[in-house]
């Protein structure tokens, strides 16, 4: 069953061409912005955040489920269920149901945000391995430490444990699919189910423990310009075209004032992937906000919209801006980089045993 947003992503890409944009005509109460104060300025998020949600079941309940779902597991496979699950090796057919499930309770659970989880899914795959440092060899999604505190409790990363929530369930049905592997697999599935790009993936993630947390500060501080985006991003190990592509990840979701202390959308479509968050950036007219709240920009012609500091440093860095104009301008450009650079992230710092990776089919 597809979900709300992938139908209405599906309609949307019908109706654009390739290298068009979405422009409506009125804003849409659906993305009205809250009119509440500011109340985290300490906490800073890069990527958008989901408001609140309705608790998930305790991981208590998931870890039984877990232990059950072992023996479950085996007996519909026809195996044994005494069969240890590290002796299971699983199929492309056996993660692709992992995505199928994570897209059915996508399609199922419309109640969160402006109706999708798939943006704080992305978010979520984006924080667990953009942490990654080159010279040490430390942080990444090889590991899934913000399962812990301190790592769970950084401010760039306030707010996710309903993504993590979100996906016990799965966890629970798949006892056998690390949380590394999961996470990241739910962002592709997410980008992949919200119109945008195929995001080709590649298991083999172990899990870590507590002693395997990274600092905080890894992520990016959205009040901060081009040398932080730079320094951020140079650590991983990407270039300037790669690093804007990345935050072309900003077309999804929104900002919360209770989570990065920041407010509203970046554009009038965050569950539908497009190139709007560039075209919007240099198509757009952009003023500071008058609010009590961080620094931040809103679009001169309705009023709705956002950007952060480190939003508008990509138009202000020449060698930035040259990106954003082409992306702006070709939507299959972008959704090709994306793709790629989305799989590098995924990717960094994680010892695979294999080359293959996996392009699974979206819902219908």
């Amino acid at each position: 069953m597809a979900s709300a947003a992938r139908t209405a992503s599906r309609a949307f890409l019908r109706s654009t061409p390739a290298t068009s944009s979405f422009r409506p005509a009125a804003r849409s109460a659906r993305f009205a912005l809250p009119s509440q104060g500011f109340r985290a300025a300490s906490r800073r998020g890069y990527a958008s955040e989901a408001g609140e949600a309705k608790s998930s079941n305790s991981l208590l309940w998931a870890g039984i489920a877990a232990a059950g779902g072992v023996g479950a597991y085996f007996y519909l496979k026809g195996g044994d269920a005494s069969v240890s699950s590290k002796e299971f090796v699983p199929t492309k057919e056996d993660y692709q149901k992992v995505y199928d499930a994570v897209a059915q309770r996508l399609a199922n659970e419309t109640d969160y945000d402006d109706g999708s989880y798939g943006p704080v899914l992305v978010r979520l795959a984006w924080h667990a391995s953009g942490t990654y440092d080159k010279e040490t060899g430390t942080g990444g999604s090889n590991g899934a430490t913000m399962r812990f505190a301190p790592e769970s409790d950084h401010g760039a990363n306030a707010g996710l444990k309903h993504a993590r929530d979100f996906l016990e369930p799965i966890k629970a049905q798949f006892p056998w699919i690390t949380y590394s592997d999961l996470w990241t697999l739910a962002g592709a599935c997410a980008i992949q189910e919200l119109g945008g790009p195929a995001i080709p993936w590649r298991p083999g993630r172990q899990d870590k423990d507590v002693a395997a947390c990274t600092p905080d500060g890894r992520l990016p501080d959205a009040t901060k310009e081009q040398s932080h985006i730079r320094d951020i991003f140079y650590r991983m190990g990407f270039n300037d075209q790669e690093i804007v592509a990345l935050i072309g990840a900003h077309s999804l979701g929104r900002a919360h004032t209770d989570r990065s202390g920041f407010d509203g959308p970046w554009d009038f479509s965050p569950t539908v992937f497009t190139n709007e968050f560039f075209r919007l950036l240099v198509e757009e007219k952009w003023q500071q906000r008058k609010w009590n709240g961080p620094k931040q920009f809103t679009d001169k012609t309705t009023g709705t919209l956002m950007m952060m500091p480190a939003d508008l440093a990509l138009t202000k860095d020449k060698a930035f801006r040259k990106y954003v104009e082409l992306y702006a301008k070709d939507s299959d450009l972008f959704f090709k980089d994306f793709s790629n650079v989305f799989v590098k992230l995924l990717e960094l710092g994680v010892p695979f045993k294999t080359e293959d990776r996996y392009v699974f089919k979206t819902s219908e």
